[in-house]
């Protein structure tokens, strides 16, 4: 069995519990996954997969072996992971379906992925500084302020907050819950949001044991 998987973030709705309450929950296409490469203990040290997400033009096409000799053709995107002990054998070039998946229904899981691009952003949206005051006669309004050391030593020091670029970073939420696996269509909903913007890659990773 496989303790994670790679998704496509498709985007987000809502679904209501077994109580009526409306449940917001991202959903997450985990399907055209194929193994790319093999990793077993004695030969590599530890038991692992590489897999890879097959471009959407590739989709609904028979397996080729030549997917496998051109991987940054016909894959968008390589991923390897780990396999638990006890695994079942799998074959090179062959779908990973969610009887592979060490995935249930109410489970809790971490999920990593790319946050989306903010473009260059100012020190109060980006560090949530209070800025200066909004009565009239003030020019100190979402200004940085000083940024000098009280020592005068005539430097900045190293990690000081300033505007920049914001976003484009990986981040990982952990403790999310899995509210249903679409078995048939291969789609996992997820309870809340994820990192990242729509149609973008992301890692699902089971929790606990």
């Amino acid at each position: 069995m496989l303790n994670s998987v790679l998704g496509k973030k498709v985007g987000m709705t809502q679904v209501f519990d077994s109580e009526g309450n409306v449940v917001p929950v991202t959903v997450i296409d985990t399907g055209n996954l194929y193994v790319t490469q093999l990793k077993s203990a004695a030969k590599d040290g530890y038991p692992a997969l590489q897999v890879g997400m097959l471009r959407e033009k590739y989709w609904g096409k028979e397996f080729s072996n030549d997917w496998l000799k051109a991987k940054s053709k016909f894959f968008s995107n390589i991923k390897e992971v780990r396999i638990e002990d006890g695994a079942g054998s799998f074959d090179l070039g062959q779908r990973v379906a969610f009887d592979h998946i060490a995935l249930q229904e109410g489970q809790k899981v971490a999920v990593t992925g790319i946050s989306r691009g903010l473009g260059f952003q100012g020190v109060v949206k980006r560090w949530n500084f209070a800025g200066g005051p909004k009565s009239h006669g003030s020019k100190f309004h979402r200004r940085p302020g000083a940024v000098g050391h009280m020592r005068t030593q005539g430097e900045v020091i190293k990690g000081k907050r300033f505007p920049g670029h914001m976003g484009c970073r990986q981040f990982t939420i952990r403790g999310l819950e899995v509210v249903k696996i679409d078995r048939e269509n291969s789609v996992v909903l997820v309870k809340g949001s994820v990192p990242g913007k729509k149609d973008s890659l992301v890692l699902i990773k089971k929790q606990g044991k």
